[in-house]
């Protein structure tokens, strides 16, 4: 497929950039919380139920049914595709609960232990780009379906670098609908005073580019860190860059 050519990236108004794989390079420590959640919890389903063990694919597995989306949607598809239904809970399950909400506790407990562990590291190629950006005038937003945003952005030393975060926690104040609706960008839209068509959405995840796709974006653009380039843009991206430092 033939990348469209973008406009400069100043053209627009603002820019919407989602979090992990794009601003922060913690896709690779959520697929480790997610790989040693699930493979814990299906040693013991298969060992009960007599069937074999097949563990969770940090490639395969993590993009396919958990990459981009909210905690406890992530935790319904992948298991979906094995075929295992559990009881959904509630908010008050401790993280030892065989429930979807008692999974994804336990998997968010995972997150945040290699987090303090390990801290945050920020894509050098990003950096550079926004505060260009920002000095040429355009306003910027942070998107994420994780609840734990704000405190990993403020632990990459970047909160400063946005105007406006729309992220977990906002979805459900305001019962914002996941990935792939494009309900958390058009939020973020509206709070940089801008209308899609005005907005960049820097994606590296599908259900991320299908959302701006969705949302109707002036330019949706892949973030092929993991060198997917045609499959962001067979699911909407406009165009696929490696570093953002491409566009030019």
């Amino acid at each position: 497929m033939k990348q469209q050519q973008p406009k400069k990236i100043t053209d627009y108004k603002a820019a919407v950039f989602d979090m992990d794989g794009v601003v922060t390079q913690t896709a690779t420590v959520h697929a480790r919380a997610w790989k040693k959640m699930f493979d814990d919890f299906l040693r013991s389903y298969s060992q009960r139920h007599n069937l074999p063990f097949q563990e969770f694919d940090m490639e395969s597995d993590y993009r396919d049914y958990v990459d981009g989306l909210p905690r406890f949607e992530g935790v319904h598809r992948f298991l979906a595709s094995r075929g295992i239904e559990l009881e959904e809970g509630s908010e008050e399950d401790p993280e030892d609960s065989e429930t979807v909400f008692g999974l994804g506790k336990r998997k968010n407990n995972y997150f945040n232990q290699v987090l303090e562990q390990e801290g945050v590291q920020v894509y050098p190629d990003w950096l550079e780009q926004v505060y260009k950006w920002r000095q040429q005038g355009m306003k910027t937003a942070i998107v994420s379906s994780s609840r734990n945003c704000r405190a990993v952005i403020a632990a990459g030393g970047v909160e400063h670098l946005f105007d406006t975060r729309v992220d977990g926690e906002v979805s459900r104040q305001l019962n914002l609908k996941g990935k792939p609706d494009p309900d958390i960008f058009i939020e973020a839209a509206n709070r940089l005073q801008v209308v899609p068509a005005e907005a960049v959405v820097f994606e590296d995840a599908v259900f991320g580019v299908q959302s701006g796709k969705a949302g109707k974006f002036g330019l949706v653009v892949g973030v092929a860190h993991k060198q997917n380039h045609q499959q962001l843009l067979d699911n909407g991206a406009d165009v696929a860059v490696e570093k953002l430092t491409e566009l030019v």
